[in-house]
């Protein structure tokens, strides 16, 4: 008979890995979506729990195809796709999405793909409805600071941390949310610290 670990019920991972005292809460004038792959939600490197427990109001779904999209991109706000527009778009049959004109922040819902490059790719074209929506890239963004995890092509950032450079965009407030960035710091050290601490040898 296996006993199964303690588990935090807020942060769902195991007590003694527990990440809870990295939470900063942050009020987002944006509302913030973010759609998880499966695959995402047991790896431990993964940063999107953290991002939604730090930003109050903002929603976690677990997918790959979501049936209820309609009812989670619903409200007064408009959707926004935080994704770039890549020339890949078109060989999936993907049209290009409508131009994002700028929005006052609270009107603006941000819908975040929490998934590796190849499977936020597949979410992208499984679900029709987040193909029609405008999208914002991010440029000239500092380098990651995601160093527990490998990155596939230059320039790619941890979920956590792309939300909190869009957020500051669209907020035109970079230091409202350089407390989330600082705890992303702090997680990816105790990252560190448990991979060394069961490392062999």
């Amino acid at each position: 008979m296996t006993t199964r670990r303690a588990q935090c019920p807020t942060c769902l991972r195991a007590a003694s890995a527990c990440i809870c005292h990295w939470i900063r809460p942050i009020e987002s004038r944006a509302a913030l979506l973010i759609l998880q792959h499966p695959m995402e939600t047991a790896n431990a490197k993964n940063s999107a729990r953290l991002l939604h427990l730090c930003l109050p109001g903002s929603t976690l779904a677990i997918g790959e195809t979501f049936e209820d999209m309609e009812d989670l991109l619903a409200g007064p706000r408009q959707p926004v796709l935080l994704y770039p527009e890549t020339p890949g778009d078109r060989s999936l049959g993907i049209a290009p999405p409508p131009p994002f004109g700028g929005a006052a922040p609270e009107q603006v819902l941000l819908v975040v793909l929490d998934a590796t490059w190849r499977k936020s790719r597949k979410m992208l074209y499984l679900n029709p409805a987040l193909q029609a929506l405008p999208r914002l890239a991010l440029r000239d963004v500092p380098a990651s600071h995601y160093l527990i995890r490998k990155a596939h092509a230059p320039g790619q950032l941890s979920t956590l941390e792309a939300a909190a450079y869009a957020l500051a965009r669209l907020e035109g407030d970079d230091s409202r949310f350089a407390p989330l960035l600082d705890a992303f710091d702090g997680f990816v050290g105790q990252q560190q610290a448990l991979a060394a601490a069961h490392r062999p040898g």
